[in-house]
C-alpha cells in the first residue's frame, strides 16, 4: 500500500525516524532531486493518526518541488514532519536526533522551519547536522523566513491586483485575511503599512486582538471570513480551507494568500476559474521563504534575498499569461511552468540528481 502511494507521489525517498529515547518520531520525504538538494521545512503537529502525517509529509514534499522549480530555484523538493505538540513536546534532545536524521541523509534533504518549528529549533538541528537553512545570521543564516514570505506573498498580491483591476495600489484595496500566525500577520503589516482596508480571523483571539490594536483591523469570525464583501481573499492558515462548501461563500475577486494547498482539489480551482475569481497559485506566491534560506546554500545576501524574492511579481504573471493564453485556469498553467523546467533539466541529469549542495557546503562553510 505505501509503495503504490509513493508510485503515484512520485517521491524517490521516504525516511522514518523513530528514536524512543528523545522522543522523536518523525518522517521526512524527499520528492525531487532532479534540480538539487530537497529543501523544505519541518513541520511539528500533533496528527490525529500517523496516516495523516504520512499525507502530510506526501503531498507538501510535492508542493515543494514544484514551488521551487516555478521559482526558478536550482533545489529539489522535500518536507519533513515530527509528530508531537509543539506547545509541550519540543525538547534539546528531539530535534539533535531529528538533525542526526537528516545528517544520515548526507544532504539529499536540507531542513527549515515550518508550521509548529522556529529558528530556535533550527540552532538546535544545528548542533547535529549542516544542511539546515533558516538559523541565526551569527552561523550566516538568514534567520526567520516568515517576514520573506509574507514580502513575497505582497508581491504576488500586486501581480494579481494588477491582472484583475489594473492597479498595484493596496491602499485601494479590501483584503479578508483568514489566519494570523507568524506570516499571516508579518502579511497584515505589509498590508496596513500601505494603507489596506484589513478583515481578519484566526483561532486565536489574542492574535485577533492584536491585529486590530496594533494594524486597525476589523475582527471577523473563523466562520463568517468567507462571506466578507472584500476585493482579495487571504487564506494564510492551515491546507484546503476553500472546499466545495466555502466556495460557494466567496464574494471576492482575488484569492491570494500565504497557505499552502489552499484548494481542496484541482476541480476548487477550475470552478474559481470559471467565476471569474482570480487565483494566484499558493506556491508561486508563498515561495518567498524558501528563496531565501535557498541563498544560505552558497553565501547568504539580504540585498540578493530581497531582489530574488521580487521576481514572485514576474512568476505570478507568466501564470497568468500562460492561463489566459491557454483558456486553462491558474494552477494548471503554473504546473505546467514548473513541470517543463523540471522536464527540461532532468534530461541533464541523473534521475537522482546532485546529493549534495552545489558549492559542496551550506553557506560556504569549509
Amino acid at each position: 500500500m505505501l509503495f503504490e502511494t509513493l508510485a503515484t507521489s512520485g517521491h524517490e525517498q521516504v525516511v522514518f525516524c523513530n528514536n524512543p529515547d528523545a522522543g522523536l518520531k518523525a518522517i521526512i520525504g524527499v520528492h525531487n532531486t532532479v534540480l538539487g538538494p530537497a529543501v523544505g521545512g519541518v513541520r511539528m503537529r500533533h496528527y490525529a493518526n500517523e496516516a495523516d502525517a504520512v499525507r502530510d509529509v506526501l503531498r507538501l514534499g510535492r508542493t515543494m518541488t514544484y514551488k521551487n522549480a516555478l521559482a526558478g530555484l536550482n533545489i529539489g523538493g522535500g518536507k519533513a514532519v515530527i509528530l508531537g505538540d509543539p506547545k509541550t513536546d519540543k525538547t534539546e534532545v528531539l530535534f539533535r536526533a531529528f538533525g542526526r536524521a537528516v545528517e544520515a541523509l548526507g544532504g539529499r534533504y536540507i531542513t527549515a522551519e515550518d508550521v509548529g518549528t522556529d529558528v530556535n529549533d533550527m540552532e538546535q538541528i544545528y548542533l547535529e547536522t549542516e544542511f539546515v537553512t533558516g538559523v541565526h545570521q551569527v552561523h550566516g543564516g538568514s534567520g526567520d523566513p516568515a517576514p520573506f514570505t509574507a514580502y513575497g506573498t505582497l508581491q504576488g498580491l500586486m501581480a494579481s491586483l494588477q491582472r484583475k483591476f489594473g492597479h498595484e495600489e493596496v491602499g485601494k484595496t479590501s483584503i479578508a485575511v483568514q489566519g494570523l500566525g507568524h506570516i499571516g500577520m508579518e502579511l497584515v503589516k505589509l498590508l496596513k503599512e500601505r494603507g489596506a482596508k484589513l478583515f481578519v480571523a484566526d483561532l486565536d483571539p489574542k492574535l485577533v486582538e492584536r491585529a486590530v490594536n496594533e494594524y486597525g483591523a476589523e475582527a471577523v469570525s473563523c466562520n463568517d471570513i468567507y462571506d466578507v464583501a472584500a476585493d482579495v481573499f487571504a487564506p494564510c492558515a492551515m491546507e484546503g480551507s476553500i472546499d466545495a462548501q466555502t466556495l460557494e461563500r466567496l464574494k471576492v475577486k482575488i484569492v491570494c494568500g500565504s497557505a499552502n494547498n489552499q484548494l481542496a482539489s484541482h476541480a476548487i480551482g477550475d470552478e474559481l476559474y470559471r467565476r471569474g475569481i482570480l487565483y494566484a497559485p499558493d506556491y508561486a506566491v508563498n515561495a518567498g521563504g524558501v528563496m531565501n534560506v535557498s541563498l544560505e546554500i552558497d553565501g547568504y545576501n539580504r540585498e540578493r534575498a530581497m531582489r530574488l524574492i521580487r521576481s514572485i511579481y514576474y512568476n505570478v504573471g507568466r501564470i497568468f499569461d500562460l492561463s489566459e493564453r491557454e483558456g486553462i485556469s491558474p494552477q494548471y498553467a503554473a504546473d505546467r511552468i514548473a513541470e517543463a523546467r523540471l522536464n527540461s533539466i532532468g534530461k541533464l541529469k541523473l534521475p537522482m540528481g546532485r546529493t549534495r549542495p552545489r558549492m559542496g557546503h551550506l553557506r560556504g562553510e569549509h
